[in-house]
């Protein structure tokens, strides 16, 4: 019995350390697979950070390349404006008598009475269905107004007065656009005798919702410079072709009249205080600048606003 036992203890003693070896060798390889696994886990971590930090730089980098972006469009059309404001500078001329033609508000402008005559016809572009200024030229002066417009087909009246209406719009160039018939300012003329080599003398009228500025493009120097007085409400702030067009009719015409229509005021026009304006221009051959005057000139009183019951919104220099 003792013999035996002691076999049993020794067996189970073996055993015991056999368990041990066994165990001690599993902690050893978890350990080691432990301190494998742990920089690998370090290294995967900061490699997200860094992802999420490259991210968020690009997001930034983005929205500061927009920023900046938007900043210089916002300064380049400042500019544009400010610049548009600085060529709308009216003069005062020693022989302009100025007097309101058509209607008391909206549909009314100022023109130089005395330097009208001689005149053989007028033209007025954008009339709707009612043409105060024309009728009124023709009745007073008794010459042809012709009318021009292709968005609304209604005849004006005028009695006592010649109005011819053309079924027809000013443009740049002759064809038709959206079922409608455009012409040039030259090709009308000349369509209706009044042509710049015919000698007749032209006054102009133009209100064609911001039509103006490729019509006017279109237009020659030459037969600018036939006609005496071109008066017209202008629209518009952010079109690089405004201020070439101003320029381009300032080598040719005095601005002696400038009034903002109070339809259209608005602080998105800056530092102009409206989107439309009405203007008159007399060909430099025909005024005489009043070297004493302030430049820009004092405005009319005879202007009055567009809206009798809406704000004002005119320059205070």
């Amino acid at each position: 019995m003792r013999e035996g036992g002691t076999d049993n203890r020794e067996q189970h003693a073996s055993f015991q350390l056999s368990a041990s070896h066994c165990f001690s060798k599993l902690n050893h390889a978890s350990a080691a697979r432990a301190s494998t696994f742990q920089p690998l886990n370090i290294s995967i971590s900061l490699s997200r950070t860094s992802n999420r930090i490259a991210f968020v730089i690009v997001i930034l980098a983005v929205a500061v390349t927009i920023v900046l972006s938007d900043l210089r469009r916002r300064a380049a059309a400042r500019r544009l404006r400010e610049a548009i404001l600085a060529e709308l500078q009216p003069v005062v001329l020693q022989n302009c008598t100025l007097k309101r033609f058509g209607s008391t508000n909206d549909g009314g402008y100022l023109m130089c009475e005395n330097l009208i005559e001689p005149i053989d016809a007028a033209y007025s572009y954008g009339v709707g269905s009612n043409d105060d200024w024309g009728c009124e030229m023709s009745r007073w002066y008794h010459v042809p107004v012709h009318e021009y417009d292709c968005f609304d087909p209604a005849r004006p009246a005028c009695n006592g007065g010649t109005l011819i209406f053309h079924n027809e719009c000013i443009g740049d160039r002759t064809g038709e656009r959206t079922s409608r018939f455009f012409d040039t300012l030259e090709n009308q003329m000349r369509k209706n005798g009044d042509a710049p080599e015919s000698g007749r003398r032209v006054i102009i009228k133009m209100d064609i919702e911001g039509a103006e500025w490729d019509a006017l493009l279109a237009t020659s120097d030459e037969l600018l410079s036939s006609l005496p007085q071109i008066t017209m409400e202008m629209h518009g702030y952010n079109d690089p072709k405004i201020l070439e067009v101003l320029r381009k009719l300032k080598r040719t015409f005095y601005l002696v009249n400038l009034h903002f229509n109070n339809w259209s005021c608005t602080s998105a026009a800056a530092p102009l205080p409206a989107w439309a304006y009405q203007t008159h221009w007399v060909n430099k051959g025909i005024g005489v600048l009043d070297p004493t005057a302030p430049v820009p000139a004092p405005i009319s009183p005879l202007n009055a606003p567009d809206s009798p019951t809406w704000p004002d919104c005119q320059l205070t220099h």
